[in-house]
């Protein structure tokens, strides 16, 4: 687990970071840039994970470690992408990123959360699972670059 991380909602300043980290994630879902800078002004819960910093200076911001973005649509809510940066993979990122869009869910009283990955990120599909996520189905080429099924996930809160 890494020790010093703090999770916020994501600004407008970040989206660079962002777009350059899901450009470089061979398992991300390489949104496009039109994509990227209707994020914020879109209804969506776009969180992020930064390491603190060791001056502990209110006024600088730590590296990105990750993001995630997911929106309601009452009742339930859709994961729509989740990266992390290759450098923080294994240390708990993703799971931490995961707990707080689930802990957003449980606030708004949703009754499922949905989402679908690369059937070949089997990182992330563990880690699904182990969250509690099952699998309902599959979308056929979903994925392009490389051409990939979809793996449809849902987690019940009841």
């Amino acid at each position: 687990m890494h020790p010093l991380v703090k999770i916020r909602k994501a600004t407008v300043d970040d989206l660079p970071a962002m777009k350059e980290m899901d450009r470089v994630s061979p398992t991300s879902s390489h949104w496009t840039e039109t994509q990227f800078d209707d994020l914020l002004r879109q209804e969506r819960l776009v969180l992020l994970a930064c390491s603190e910093n060791s001056s502990h200076t209110p006024d600088t911001e730590g590296t990105l470690l990750g993001f995630v973005v997911a929106r309601q649509i009452a009742p339930e809510w859709e994961l729509e992408n989740i990266v992390v940066t290759a450098a923080a993979r294994r240390k708990g990122i993703g799971k931490r990123l995961l707990e707080a869009i689930l802990e957003a869910a449980r606030k708004t009283n949703s009754e499922a959360v949905f989402l679908e990955v690369r059937e070949s990120n089997h990182a992330a599909r563990s880690l699904y699972e182990k969250s509690g996520f099952t699998q309902t189905g599959r979308r056929k080429s979903y994925y392009a670059n490389p051409l990939e099924d979809a793996i449809l996930y849902r987690l019940s809160s009841g």
